[in-house]
């Protein structure tokens, strides 16, 4: 029995998906809508802020006398913080769709590539595939961040100290600037590759390429809002870090949250395929 029009069009994965226009005040929403998700959820959230906090404190460690490593490190963890935040996504979209926030549900969604990695773009290896690629940039950055400060720097960075002295503060040195640049350059083609990419991958069922796709589209549409959303990122993870990392037990599954509910503002889904939900009942 051939399928109708309408399922053929549902199921294929590379069709263009239509994205939203939005003021440029919406990611207040957004941070407010992840506000109530984190509650409402509880402990399962705040534990992502907690791991990561935990996983922070680690490297700091390890690399505390090597501030060269951890400046890229850290800069490096909101490339790949999408990938990270999937089950936050994956709770919200649970309390969408009215099913209970349970440990199942996590474990469903961090697991479920392992049945599905051979099935074309209908399960979840495609949001896998992308987390690579999200890696990979990373630990370019994290390595070209590196190479830039040992290299160029006027004296050994060791630590916060030697970094604030010989990098910021520098005088007739441009070090900084230029590190500032470089990793702008890097991040800004990263940030519009992912901002809705990881969402619409567990949410539906799509190429990764049209995904990135996607998420570039809604940037171009959406250059003031994106501007905005992305200051307010960056300020809420520099206050977790001030904080000495304590704050990230918060800001992360608020920020994870957000993004969920950025996802569904900017980007009409409906002509996409649904995927099954983790850990639903039943």
């Amino acid at each position: 029995m051939n399928a109708s029009p309408s399922t053929a069009r549902a199921d294929n994965p590379h069709r263009a998906v239509p994205v939203r226009q939005i003021p440029p005040s919406r990611p207040l929403d957004w941070l407010a809508a992840g506000w109530r998700d984190t509650w409402r959820c509880g402990a399962l959230s705040l534990a992502h802020g907690a791991g990561l906090a935990l996983f922070g404190a680690l490297l700091l460690a390890v690399a505390r006398q090597k501030f060269w490593l951890l400046a890229g490190a850290f800069s490096g963890f909101l490339v790949v913080a999408p990938v990270l935040a999937t089950s936050l996504y994956a709770m919200s979209r649970a309390l969408e769709q009215g099913h209970p926030i349970r440990w199942v549900l996590l474990r469903d969604t961090w697991m479920s590539w392992q049945q599905s990695r051979f099935v074309d773009h209908g399960g979840y290896w495609c949001l896998v595939r992308f987390g690579v690629l999200l890696a990979v940039a990373g630990t370019g950055w994290v390595l070209t961040s590196a190479a830039l400060i040992t290299l160029f720097a006027p004296a050994p960075i060791q630590t916060p100290l030697d970094f604030l002295r010989h990098v910021v503060l520098a005088r007739n040195h441009f070090l900084f600037e230029a590190w500032l640049a470089l990793g702008g350059v890097m991040a800004a083609p990263i940030f519009a590759s992912s901002v809705v990419s990881m969402p619409l991958l567990l949410d539906r069922r799509i190429s990764v390429m049209n995904a990135v796709l996607t998420s570039w589209r809604v940037v171009l549409a959406n250059p003031v809002p994106m501007a905005v959303w992305s200051a307010l990122i960056m300020l809420l993870v520099l206050a977790g870090f001030a904080t000495l990392l304590a704050g990230l037990v918060l800001v992360v599954p608020v920020l994870g949250h957000a993004s969920w509910h950025a996802y569904r503002d900017l980007v009409d889904a409906s002509p996409l395929r649904q995927r099954a939900s983790s850990g639903a009942p039943g």
